[in-house]
């Protein structure tokens, strides 16, 4: 049996008792059924981890003694910041838990002029928390120890503003393909558009702001499809995904 991967809020030590949050307790004791003894890792979301031991299952928390420090690191050296439009359905919980499996820093949701979900208020909050719990879950799954942030929903021209990577590309399915370069930049910033693309002025304004307008390849692809498609290409040709 694989040995799980559990996250938790709180800021670990070596060789201490970490009483854990609700949700991964019931996790490890109702889905999988986890007794005393049983071994799991532990990470904070800031780097390395901890082997760990179960101590005690209870009604309401599972209780685990930590191991020594494992510095385990699992990041690209590309750092990529995403931001894209906001998706109808499941498209946008796909999105963040694939692109946090390809290894992107920060993931930003977006306003644009043709977004068609509109959050505000409670609801949007309560939409962050959940697709930041997507990406600690992808995180406990591939393997990484630091979990991407989600940050709060933004207008499109916000996020370009601030944008400090050192390649920022806009896909667009009119523009030119990647240019060859031997220069690898350390950070990109990735804009997505939403299902019916960019508007003219949001892409004007994105090159305005130093943005390489990009495409992939001759196809159209979905907005669920063109982020995860960009970050395997910039992976494969700056980062850590080497064939």
């Amino acid at each position: 049996m694989r040995i799980p991967r559990i996250h938790t809020a709180q800021a670990l030590q070596p060789d201490s008792i970490v009483e854990l949050e609700a949700g991964p307790s019931q996790h490890l004791a109702r889905a999988l059924r986890m007794q005393e003894g049983a071994e799991l890792v532990l990470f904070d979301g800031t780097g390395g981890q901890y082997p760990a031991v179960i101590t005690s299952v209870g009604k309401k928390q599972v209780t685990v003694q930590t191991g020594a420090f494992d510095d385990c690191n699992l990041e690209s050296t590309l750092r990529v910041s995403l931001g894209i439009a906001i998706s109808r359905g499941d498209r946008m919980d796909w999105v963040i838990q694939k692109a946090t499996e390809l290894g992107v820093s920060s993931i930003t949701p977006l306003q644009t002029e043709r977004t068609e979900v509109k959050l505000k208020g409670d609801r949007a909050a309560k939409k962050i928390g959940h697709w930041q719990q997507i990406a600690i879950s992808a995180c406990e799954q591939c393997g990484r120890n630091i979990v991407p942030v989600v940050s709060d929903i933004a207008p499109v021209a916000a996020w370009l503003e601030a944008q400090p990577a050192q390649l920022k590309v806009v896909l667009h399915h009119r523009a030119d393909p990647l240019p060859a370069s031997d220069d690898a930049p350390a950070s990109v910033a990735l804009l997505i558009g939403p299902e019916g693309g960019l508007s003219t002025s949001e892409i004007k304004a994105a090159e305005a702001a130093d943005f390489l307008s990009l495409r992939l390849g001759p196809r159209v692809l979905r907005t669920e499809t063109a982020p995860l498609a960009a970050l395997t290409a910039l992976q494969f040709k700056w980062g850590d995904m080497p064939f």
